[in-house]
């Protein structure tokens, strides 16, 4: 990875000057190396010298220039040149050379094209969608389940062993089984959609011989949650390695265990007739654990569902919740600190989806459920739109748009890119896809192309760390549109033999790196449109 090479470059410059002299010893901070937005600043930056000039309190251009210098100075480096910008920015130009040589990488790694070794196989478990039990899945709940399968698919791809997870909230005492077992019997009206009619009416010879709220909800429950789980394999095409259903934790009295062991640590007190959890050495207000009927709360078995994640060894914990719980987050790390653990703790939330044009109302039924929009609009294109807009922002579904077949609509032109070369190689089948001369791949639009290309695995990386997944649909356009711009000015198929020859390797390699990407956000890469 370039990106890795530079930073490496950088670091020993700096521990040469180090130990010449030039600069005091101290620790070096972290080396952030970055794409300029501009092209005329380089292919990579780095402020490093800026950083360093808070230590060594000398001026950031002259840090800058001595850092040039070593790195000049060696005997083989992958740049053709490099500037120093005020106020001390270190720009790389990246040798044409270097470029020309990765065209052969990426066709030796193919499918491997991408991935490294950054989780060093680190049990990873990502929980998402967990809807509640009482309806189909609405266009709010397609934002967490395509966010967190594509983010299982990155992090897959960095070396982490992940396992997919789906909560079940269908303990029996909650409130929503009570007031769903209430639907079922015709005895309120709290979650009745069209649905909830069809199947309540589909089940009706099974309802007539129970009597209980409880169990006609839990009933009831259950039959929604088997549809949910069937959509989500059959429609979504979304796999879950564990489905965990919060009932069968009050079964296996991990609810009581779990409170016990506060006891335990003396962080539970009574209080108008119910038990609480101090939290205010957390800095936070303190919670119920059990309500004045002798109930559980959601809280408590939450806390007990995580002492589960942790008691099966995971070593990072990732939770991806709606925008409802955002409130729910202090005291969720709080309640890790309690569990005492070690390891790496995320919550993520997805903030509202609304359809251009319509509105939205659970309380009165209008909710649009995400078969709906598959079925209008296709599984890739939903998937596309999902992942293009930042998890903590809110998003409006374009529907017109993304029904589009036209380079306005930016899945349909990815994917296109895609088809075209495949059109291209159909057409070329006399010619063996391996060039012997990467030298004659000169052109401006060839060489973005690949600075394109080389990008893909620091794209993973960098989404890796910090779940910014929409980076991954945007990459996909870009590489989209550097090819589509090396097609309009170069021809791929031409009397000079050799030109051909690895103008069609070129595209082949960008036919991996576009089918890795759509890969990772489980959208498909057709060969004909």
């Amino acid at each position: 990875m370039i990106r890795k090479e530079i930073t490496n470059l950088v670091e020993k410059s700096i521990k040469t000057l180090q130990k010449e002299g030039v600069f005091l010893a101290f620790n070096i901070p972290s080396i952030k190396i970055e794409k300029p937005e501009d092209k005329m600043y380089g292919d990579y930056a780095t402020n490093v010298a800026m950083v360093i000039a808070k230590f060594v309190k000398k001026n950031p251009m002259e840090i800058a220039d001595a850092i040039k210098s070593k790195i000049k100075n060696k005997k083989s480096n992958p740049f053709d040149e490099i500037k120093i910008v005020k106020p001390g920015f270190i720009n790389f130009f990246v040798l044409k050379e270097y470029l020309q040589k990765q065209i052969k990488d990426i066709l030796i790694e193919k499918d491997n094209f991408g991935r490294s070794r950054l989780g060093k196989g680190k049990k990873t478990n990502i929980e998402f969608i967990s809807a509640n039990p009482t309806g189909p899945l609405h266009i709010g709940n397609g934002r967490g389940a395509f966010f967190g399968d594509t983010l299982a698919n990155i992090l897959e791809a960095a070396d982490y062993k992940v396992f997919r997870e789906y909560y079940i909230n269908d303990a029996r005492n909650n409130n929503q089984i009570q007031e769903l077992g209430k639907t079922a019997l015709g005895q309120g009206k709290s979650y009745l959609t069209p649905y909830l009619k069809k199947l309540i009416l589909k089940l009706k010879p099974h309802l007539k011989k129970i009597r209980s709220v409880t169990d006609a909800g839990y009933f009831l429950s259950q039959n929604v949650f088997r549809d949910i789980k069937k959509f989500c394999q059959e429609k979504l095409k979304i796999w879950f390695d564990y489905w965990i259903s919060e009932q069968i934790l009050y079964r296996q009295d991990r609810i009581k265990t779990m409170y016990n062991d506060l006891k335990d640590k003396n962080l539970v007190y009574g209080k108008e007739n119910a038990y609480w959890l101090n939290l205010k050495k957390f800095n936070q207000k303190d919670e119920v654990l059990v309500k004045e009927n002798g109930q559980s709360t959601y809280f408590l078995a939450d806390m007990a569902y995580h002492k589960f994640k942790i008691g099966r060894g995971f070593k990072k914990i990732i939770d991806i919740w709606g925008a409802d719980h955002q409130g729910h987050i202090p005291r969720m790390r709080a309640a890790m600190e309690i569990l005492s653990y070690k390891g790496d703790f995320d919550i993520l939330i997805t903030q509202i989806v609304s359809l251009k044009g319509k509105k939205m109302s659970k309380r009165k039924g209008k909710i649009i459920t995400l078969e709906w929009l598959i079925d209008k609009v296709g599984l890739d294109a939903s998937r596309f739109f999902y992942l293009m807009k930042s998890l903590d922002t809110q998003m409006e579904f374009d529907l017109e748009l993304a029904k589009q077949q036209s380079k306005k609509n930016p899945v349909y032109y990815v994917q296109y890119a895609h088809a075209r070369i495949c059109s291209i190689l159909r057409k070329v089948k006399s010619y063996k896809l391996q060039a012997t001369s990467y030298k004659l791949l000169n052109h401006p639009s060839e060489l973005e192309l690949i600075k394109q290309l080389i990008r893909f695995p620091e794209i993973i990386e960098d989404t890796a760390k910090d779940y910014q997944v929409q980076r991954i649909p945007q990459y996909a356009i870009d590489l989209a549109t550097s090819f589509h711009q090396f097609y309009r000015d170069c021809r791929v198929i031409s009397e000079n033999k050799e030109l051909t020859q690895v103008r069609l390797v070129l595209i082949l390699v960008t036919k991996i790196v576009l089918e890795n990407t759509l890969n990772l956000m489980g959208i498909s890469a057709p060969e004909k449109m």
